[in-house]
């Protein structure tokens, strides 16, 4: 694993405005805030060539809370090279007030070296070489499959979709996307990714203490180097970034829940698809909603346009019985509102394009080793699922954002299996709100 921070360099532009360390700019905004000098005399007082004595002076002024200032600091980048999909996924999850991008699937190396050594991810050593051996299986169950559907498409065009007058370069693409994302539901969730991410030092904080609390070995080595390198440019602030014992408590009791849950559902025969959606509109006696719903849509061009306050102010609870890991990680990172998963293995999805009978052997293994895992509950159970085990999944958020997420998964480019989840979440939707029927655009997943 290795942690790298990016320094962001100004503009030409701004070559004449002071430079200032995260720390010394969000303190000097912090004065700003208890002052009515301006801006210009209170960076008169500031002596840019001694950052941390400026710093000092500042906070000594007045007791400023650490989060009220660290969310002052700007974007702190931070690039995590060679962490798990699941490490990746809980950041994503963790960090919810972050910008941030991951590897593809379709980008990776998809083999047994790209995986952590057991005991850096804490599998116990009389599982290692058990470990290591189904997600070898794993990946030669990927790569198979993923040769077999591209040779099946190569010689059978019509199962991709292409658009129409496709150059050859775009066939061969959108070919090979046809055969990965069928396939990749056999990687395993240990599999090495990359992730960046840009938030605040209050934000950078509050992920960092609660990775450190988790008591997962290669979370806590994350929170460890995190920690190291934002230290360099926020040293006073990242002082909060410890393991806290309340993030403990519920980090304890939230895999206690998901041990127990895993346990009786654990399976690998595929589960029917089943949604559910909650959809409240009540708004308090004094401050009714009156604009229709209509009236909050209409007026966009496309799923990117300003919403009204009649869905703005409507709360959308979505929730899925079987949403496989795969889709999971990226619906995972739509971040308002609140995302809950037990992350467990209640059963097993393959698309129609591959028959799970020929890998019973390797998802029985698979589903053993898991079971074994989580009777010793170990936490380490998560690096032995693969992409294609499904779980529960809810997210609660406003009827804007509900709406901007169901066009974007089922429009140009989504992946199939969104557009089935997505799409069948937006139609209860409509049940519930039957006005925005006509206003909110359920996309085919065409290619683009």
């Amino acid at each position: 694993m290795k942690v790298t921070g990016l320094a962001l360099v100004p503009p030409p532009a701004a070559a004449q405005l002071p430079k200032v360390t995260p720390e010394l700019l969000a303190s000097v905004l912090a004065r700003y805030s208890r002052s009515n000098d301006g801006l210009a005399k209170i960076l008169e007082k500031v002596d840019i060539a001694n950052p941390d004595e400026s710093i000092d002076r500042i906070l000594k002024f007045v007791d400023y809370g650490h989060a009220s200032i660290g969310g002052l600091t700007g974007g702190l980048a931070i690039a995590l090279d060679d962490v798990s999909m699941w490490l990746a996924y809980k950041i994503f999850e963790l960090a919810q007030m972050a910008d941030g991008q991951e590897s593809s699937t379709r980008y990776i190396t998809m083999a047994p070296a790209n995986l952590p050594a057991p005991d850096e991810i804490g599998i116990p050593a009389d599982l290692a070489p058990r470990w290591s051996a189904a997600m070898a299986r794993a990946f030669a169950a990927y790569q198979a499959e993923y040769e077999r559907l591209d040779r099946a498409a190569l010689a059978n065009p019509s199962l991709v979709r292409l658009p129409k007058d496709a150059k050859p370069a775009v066939v061969t693409r959108l070919r090979k996307n046809y055969a990965l994302d069928r396939a990749r539901y056999f990687i395993p969730l240990a599999t090495r990714t990359n992730l960046g991410l840009v938030q605040s030092s209050r934000m950078w904080a509050a992920t960092v203490k609660h990775l450190d609390s988790l008591g997962m070995p290669e979370a806590t080595r994350a929170a460890q180097l995190i920690r190291e390198e934002l230290l360099k440019s926020s040293p006073r602030l990242m002082r909060h970034s410890s393991a806290e014992k309340s993030y403990q408590a519920q980090a304890r009791q939230e895999l206690a829940a998901s041990l127990a849950l895993g346990l009786a559902r654990l399976s690998t025969t595929p589960l029917a698809d089943e949604v559910w959606v909650k959809v409240d509109r009540d708004t308090p006696p004094w401050l009714r909603e009156e604009q229709p719903v209509a009236e909050a849509l209409k007026h966009r061009a496309n799923r990117y346009g300003y919403q009204g306050k009649a869905t703005r102010r409507m709360r959308v609870s979505f929730a899925w019985n079987n949403l496989a890991i795969a889709e999971l990680r990226d619906l995972n990172r739509h971040r308002t509102g609140h995302r809950y998963t037990p992350l467990i293995q209640a059963g097993f999805y393959l698309p129609p394009e591959i028959t799970p009978a020929a890998h019973q052997a390797l998802l029985d293994e698979q589903a053993a080793l898991t079971r074994e895992l989580m009777a010793r509950g170990s936490a380490a159970y998560v690096y032995s699922l693969l992409l294609g085990a499904q779980t529960p999944f809810e997210h609660s958020t406003h009827a804007d954002k509900f709406i901007y997420e169901a066009e974007l998964r089922t429009g140009m480019g989504a992946h199939f299996r969104y557009a089935e989840h997505l799409g069948a979440a937006l139609r209860e939707f409509s049940r519930q709100v039957p006005e925005a029927k006509d206003w909110v655009v359920e996309g085919t997943a065409e290619p683009e």
